[in-house]
Order: C-alpha cells, then sequence, then structure tokens
C-alpha cells in the first residue's frame, strides 16, 4: 500500500518560488510514475506535471512549462515540484499522485483515474 505525504504550499507573493515535497512509502518507489495535480474550487482537478520512475522522461501542462520543474530522488523516495514565477492563477491545492502500474512503460498520464495513490493536498496562495 502506497501512501504520498506532499509538504511545502504555503502563501506567496506574485514571482516568487517554492518547492512541493512528495514523501512516499510503501512498494517500489523508483517503479511508478508521479505526477502532480492541482485543484481550486468548484473546477476539476487539473493535470500539473509527471515524471516517470527512471527520471528520464517528463512531461508538463503546456502552459507550465518553463516554471515549473518536477524532479525525484529514488534514493529518498521523494518527488518534487519547483514552481518559479508564480501568478495569482497558480494558486490552488497541489496533490502529488502515484501511478504504481506505470512500470515497465513508464508512461504518464495526465488523467486522475489512472493514480493509485494521492497525497493529502497542499495549498498554495500567490497574493498580488
Amino acid at each position: 500500500q502506497v501512501q504520498l505525504v506532499d509538504s511545502g504550499g504555503g502563501l506567496v507573493q506574485t514571482g516568487a518560488s517554492l518547492r512541493l515535497s512528495c514523501a512516499a512509502s510503501g512498494g517500489t518507489f523508483s517503479s511508478y510514475t508521479m505526477s502532480w495535480f492541482r485543484q481550486t474550487p468548484g473546477k476539476e482537478r487539473e493535470f500539473v506535471a509527471g515524471i516517470n520512475g527512471g527520471a528520464d522522461t517528463t512531461y508538463y501542462l503546456p502552459a507550465l512549462r518553463g516554471r515549473f520543474a518536477i524532479s525525484r530522488d529514488n534514493a529518498r523516495n521523494t518527488a518534487y515540484l519547483q514552481m518559479n514565477g508564480l501568478k495569482s492563477e497558480d494558486t490552488a491545492v497541489y496533490f502529488c499522485a502515484a501511478d504504481v502500474d506505470a512500470w515497465p512503460s513508464g508512461s504518464i498520464s495526465t488523467a486522475t483515474d489512472r493514480y493509485d495513490a494521492w497525497g493529502q493536498g497542499s495549498p498554495v496562495t500567490v497574493s498580488s
């Protein structure tokens, strides 16, 4: 049973940076595709970025490429989301998620129903 704990959210000003972390326990972390999603009230959860188990493939929501960077440290069973140049529209609750069936293809899905485990969510508020 995979369990995820995400952290690192907070209140920042426009243009600031934040790094979110997602610590995993259970299973074989290096085989999972890890992704970040975000959600605002009244809207569906939105894919932000994903990284395959070997960390050699990443995929981003196109509008975020260049400002956000996903990474992972398989030795620490942790995934990260570095967010730079934050804007008010980035305000959301951010969730990490694990696709435990992605190995060996290493596919990165943007669909929430592909993911088997979720963090509890880290609120990010960007004020102008």
